[in-house]
């Protein structure tokens, strides 16, 4: 090609200039020459919710991904959306987020894994796991005045289990322990938030009376699903 250029320009009796034939030209858009060519953001945010065994926060995805806490809850959206069509699903705890099996695959992941069935909760361990569920940093004593009994013995069990967790202290009297559910609990019964709960019967209460006797069984109904 450099003889034919040579060649073209003998003819005019123009000098020949010096041509580099090294560079890279290949068609681009100009607009887009500072586009990173390489993974999207949300492959990026998959791929590191893949390899973490816990769940990340959104301000950790960010550092990491040097982009703005926006762009991550935006792309984690798109994820969320994508993960439907798929056997993946988004869990979201608090400002955590984490890439989970979908609760329609337990049945095949368990036999793939060889894994034992997940042992029923007792309906002492649901009638408290729900109050918490639904409530949220509720104490024992708000806990044992719903059921009547004391729920030491139950709490003990779930906090063992790694279902609910301890948050801090109330400012009543006595400054009593508040409890939440965890990451684990929504993995427990394949849930993505505790939006998905099952809504409770209307109820103009809003305090821990609000959970009535009858809603307690609906959490239980989503651990047989």
């Amino acid at each position: 090609m450099q003889e034919l250029v040579q060649i073209q320009l003998s003819r005019s009796n123009q000098p020949v200039p010096k041509i580099d034939f090294d560079g890279d030209y290949s068609m681009s858009d100009p607009e887009s020459s500072d586009v990173d060519p390489g993974l999207s953001l949300v492959a990026r945010i998959e791929a590191l919710l893949y390899v973490s065994d816990s769940p990340v926060s959104e301000g950790e995805l960010a550092n990491t991904l040097q982009v703005s806490s926006r762009q991550i809850k935006q792309a984690i959206e798109v994820l969320d959306k994508d993960c439907e069509r798929r056997g993946l699903r988004i869990q979201r705890h608090k400002n955590d987020v984490q890439l989970t099996t979908a609760p329609e695959a337990a049945t095949d992941v368990e036999r793939f894994l060889n894994l034992e069935r997940t042992a029923r909760l007792t309906r002492a361990a649901l009638e408290v796991l729900a109050i918490i569920a639904y409530q949220q940093h509720v104490t024992r004593p708000q806990i044992d005045s719903i059921r009547g009994v004391n729920s030491d013995s139950v709490l003990r069990t779930l906090l063992r289990h790694g279902l609910i967790e301890d948050v801090g202290r109330s400012d009543g009297p006595g400054r009593p322990i508040l409890y939440t559910t965890t990451s684990e609990f929504l993995q427990h019964f394949g849930l993505g938030d505790l939006h998905e709960l099952p809504q409770l019967n209307p109820d103009p209460a809003s305090d821990v009376e609000g959970v009535k006797e009858e809603d307690l069984d609906m959490i239980g109904e989503r651990e047989g699903d």
